[in-house]
């Protein structure tokens, strides 16, 4: 599968065919992989899981940013964690589960997600 930036193409025994996805849909992706993790409160800012779909590109790119190149898709996200949990364990559960999503989900290789806890949720 021949990458360029957001674009995919795959050959079989039929015509090329192209397949575009948008950044926006990348960034979806990694939000909600991030989100589902287990020790994860919100992505900075506060957004949720419900938050996601609802919100701008340009208010999700405050604490998710997605650069698709010729190598791959770069992560930066930042993320508020709850209080108690190992924040190096969630960090690295948060990157594997990104890598996994967008990969399966995209054909993308992601060669790096770089993750900053910004916040942290005190239970109550």
């Amino acid at each position: 599968m021949a990458q360029d930036k957001n674009r995919a193409a795959r050959q079989d025994k039929g015509p090329v065919t192209t397949v575009k996805i948008a950044d926006e849909v990348v960034a979806s992706i990694a939000a909600y992989a991030a989100l589902d993790v287990d020790g994860v409160s919100s992505l900075g800012g506060g957004l949720g899981m419900d938050d996601i779909a609802r919100v701008s590109a340009k208010k999700l790119s405050k604490t998710l940013r997605v650069e698709v190149g010729k190598e791959g898709v770069k992560v930066d996200i930042a993320l508020i964690v709850k209080y108690g949990c190992s924040i190096p364990q969630i960090s690295t559960k948060v990157q594997d589960r990104i890598v996994k999503s967008v990969e399966n989900m995209t054909g993308l290789s992601v060669p790096a997600v770089n993750v900053r806890v910004v916040g942290m949720e005190m239970n109550e």
